[in-house]
């Protein structure tokens, strides 16, 4: 356990002493069992001016050595003076709970744009006039867009919480900081007078959706295709990338003609791909099937090994037999649209037209 000083690492979970009682909390019996509770650290940091004692507890982890590590990159950088980059790259190993998509972007965020204008600043001294002027090169000479300006902020803003919550900081510098409002794009649709322009001089907007007919081409196209109930899914059923290729067969309620988004699968960077809880709370949903829909999924299911017996399998496989990756699919899409001569559109962007495909006529 260690002393205080040095920190300490325990596990605990969430059971009660019945159906009304108290957290277990340590005392659980089954603690130590695979899978059950999760790890914690404490870690007394020295008094800040004016304090008596400034303690530090986080949980979450999923392991022993995970908890150890995250107190350790803490203890180390407790006990020097501190730079803001120092405390980003802390802050970002110790965090337990976080996507992995999530936890790349906020890396991308500090390796470009954060620590290079402002890590070696002392992160007590770190002020707004710091911050105005990493922003107005951002913006600036960078080009970075208002959007990208804006997440980027998020991320500093987060990290910098964290360091006000841990008594390492007086204030949040970041949260006075005003800028620009950024604009989504508004999808507009591939018209026919936006076809031209684009055969003749290359321009495209923003954000594009296809026109049913569009749509039509390419769903028609895609019945021979190993994956066309996955490309209806998408299509018609409005379903993003990861919640289609983290389908299971248990997800499907073929009485009711409807699938049960409840998860997604993520590529976690490394050449893995990692099953998790949707993008929103919001996004955990039923949603109903078209009768196209519906059939092009049974007759995936009557494909040899596609269910391989096991309802809680996956319903898009690879050759291989594990699920289909996202960014594969990606690629495959604009592979197979490319050579179709249909005007280029984000796989994402088919979820913007799914209503108007799914009203529109049956393709023949």
């Amino acid at each position: 356990m260690g002393s205080r000083r040095l920190g300490s690492v325990y596990s605990r979970c969430g059971c009660r002493h019945g159906p009304a009682g108290g957290q277990r909390g340590r005392s659980c019996p089954r603690l130590g069992q695979h899978g059950h509770g999760s790890w914690y650290f404490s870690l007394d940091l020295p008094p800040a001016p004016g304090a008596l004692r400034r303690r530090v507890r986080r949980g979450g982890y999923p392991t022993r050595h995970a908890a150890e590590h995250a107190l350790e990159r803490l203890r180390v950088a407790s006990g020097r003076a501190l730079t803001v980059a120092g405390w980003l790259v802390t802050w970002l190993e110790t965090r337990a709970r976080v996507r992995d998509s999530t936890r790349r972007a906020y890396a991308a965020h500090i390796r470009l744009h954060l620590a290079p204008h402002v890590g070696g600043v002392l992160l007590d001294e770190l002020h707004t006039g710091h911050l105005e002027k990493l922003f107005t090169t951002l913006l600036g000479r960078q080009g970075l867009s208002v959007a990208m300006a804006r997440r980027v902020h998020a991320t500093l803003r987060s990290a910098l919480n964290a360091a006000v919550r841990e008594q390492l900081l007086a204030d949040n510098p970041a949260r006075y900081l005003k800028l620009p409002r950024g604009t989504r794009p508004h999808a507009v649709v591939w018209t026919r007078r936006r076809v031209k322009r684009w055969l003749r001089t290359g321009e495209r907007p923003a954000v594009a959706v296809w026109t049913p007919a569009h749509a039509a081409t390419f769903l028609t196209a895609a019945r021979t295709h190993p994956l066309h109930a996955l490309w209806r899914l998408l299509a018609v059923a409005g379903l993003r990338r990861g919640e289609a290729c983290g389908l299971r067969w248990s997800d499907i309620d073929w009485a009711g003609r409807a699938v049960h988004v409840r998860g997604q699968l993520q590529d976690t960077g490394r050449g893995q791909l990692k099953f998790g809880p949707p993008k929103t709370e919001a996004s955990y949903r039923t949603v109903r099937l078209d009768k196209l829909t519906a059939d092009a999924l049974r007759a995936r299911r009557r494909v040899p090994g596609a269910a391989d017996g096991d309802p809680a399998g996956y319903v898009f496989t690879t050759t291989e037999e594990g699920p289909v990756s996202p960014s594969w699919l990606t690629r495959e899409f604009h592979r197979l649209a490319g050579g179709l001569g249909l005007p280029p559109v984000r796989l994402h962007d088919l979820r913007h037209g799914a209503a108007s495909y799914a009203l529109a006529p049956a393709p023949t």
